[in-house]
């Protein structure tokens, strides 16, 4: 069998069954783990990790955090795709990135219509 997202192969007993798809273990295990951008516990944790630590605004964030940040900052709101594009991402990646965002309630994510777009809170 062919993994989904890597393409190796592998036998049906090391494959994995998620969203009617099959992986390997590894890609299995990474999307499983991937932050949701969509998460009240994360937000929570987010918050109170932040304050403990002191960090405001941008404070804190990782490289590719505060380049989607001031991009937004820069832009307003910005088409998903014309982001990825920007970010040279994945859209798995970009999903993760502005995850961390989204938890800290710095930006946020809509729909204008069929276009999915982000923005600063």
């Amino acid at each position: 069998m062919i993994c989904e997202k890597c393409k190796t192969n592998i036998s049906k007993e090391e494959m994995f069954q998620f969203g009617g798809q099959m992986y390997c273990e590894d890609c299995y295990i990474e999307i499983q783990s991937r932050p949701k951008p969509c998460d009240p516990g994360a937000v929570s944790a987010a918050k109170a990790s932040r304050e403990l630590q002191g960090h405001k605004g941008i404070e804190g964030l990782t490289t590719n955090q505060k380049k989607i940040y001031n991009y937004l900052k820069k832009n307003g709101k910005v088409p998903r795709k014309e982001l990825l594009d920007y970010m040279l991402l994945t859209p798995e990646e970009l999903q993760a990135e502005f995850a961390v965002l989204r938890h800290c309630e710095l930006a946020r994510g809509g729909k204008d219509g069929d276009t999915l777009y982000f923005t600063l809170m």
